[in-house]
C-alpha cells in the first residue's frame, strides 16, 4: 500500500454485544464498513496471519496492548487488530489474551486483506489463505504510515517480525512528531 491510498471499504461481518437477546451468547450479527471503523479518526492497524499462533499471541498482540497508552500519547486513539478469522474465533482470542485496549476486526473471508494486498498462501502450515503480518497507521481512512514485513510471498518459509513491531511503529510516529513541531 502506498501513503496516502484510502483503506479499501469493505463489510466486516462483526458481533455485536446485546443484552436485549439474553442468554449465554447476547450478540447479533452486524456488518460494518472500514469507512465506518476508520472515519474521523487515527487508529493503528495491525495485520497478522492468524488467531492463537506463536507470535501474533506471545509477542504482538500482548506488546501493542501494553503500549496502548504510549500510542495514545502519540496520537493514536484505538488499536485494531485484523486478521483472517471469523469473528467468533476473534472474540475468543481476545478473552484468552485478556487484551484491554485492542479492538478486534474479523475479515473472515479475507476481503479487506486481499484488497491491501495482504492475503498469502500458507498452505505449507496448513493454513490456508492467512494475512501477511503489517501495520498501518490509518488517518480518517487514509494510510498515513505502512509497516510490512520483507518476504511476503505465498508459503513463506519464514516468519519475519521487525518492521511492524510496536517499537517500529512508535519510532516512526516519534520521528514523524518531532518532523512536525519543528
Amino acid at each position: 500500500m502506498k501513503i496516502g491510498t484510502p483503506i479499501p471499504n469493505v463489510i466486516f461481518k462483526t458481533r455485536l454485544r446485546d443484552e436485549a437477546i439474553g442468554g449465554e451468547n447476547p450478540y447479533r450479527w452486524c456488518d460494518q464498513t472500514s469507512k465506518d471503523v476508520f472515519a474521523g479518526k487515527r487508529a493503528l492497524v495491525i495485520g497478522l496471519p492468524g488467531a492463537f499462533t506463536p507470535t501474533c499471541s506471545n509477542r504482538q498482540l500482548p506488546a501493542f496492548d501494553e503500549m496502548a497508552d504510549v500510542f495514545k500519547d502519540q496520537g493514536i486513539g484505538t488499536i485494531y487488530c485484523v486478521s483472517v478469522n471469523d469473528a467468533f474465533v476473534m472474540k475468543q482470542w481476545a478473552d484468552h489474551l485478556g487484551l484491554a485496549n485492542i479492538k478486534m476486526i474479523p475479515d473472515g473471508s479475507g476481503d479487506f486483506t486481499r484488497r491491501l494486498g495482504m492475503l498469502v498462501r500458507k498452505d505449507n502450515l496448513g493454513f490456508g489463505l492467512r494475512s501477511w503480518r503489517y501495520a498501518a497507521v490509518v488517518q480518517d481512512g487514509i494510510i498515513e504510515g505502512w509497516f510490512e514485513e520483507d518476504g511476503i510471498c505465498d508459503n513463506a518459509p519464514g516468519d519475519p517480525y521487525e518492521a511492524s513491531t510496536p517499537d517500529a511503529v512508535l519510532q516512526w510516529l516519534r520521528e514523524g512528531s518531532a518532523e512536525i513541531a519543528a
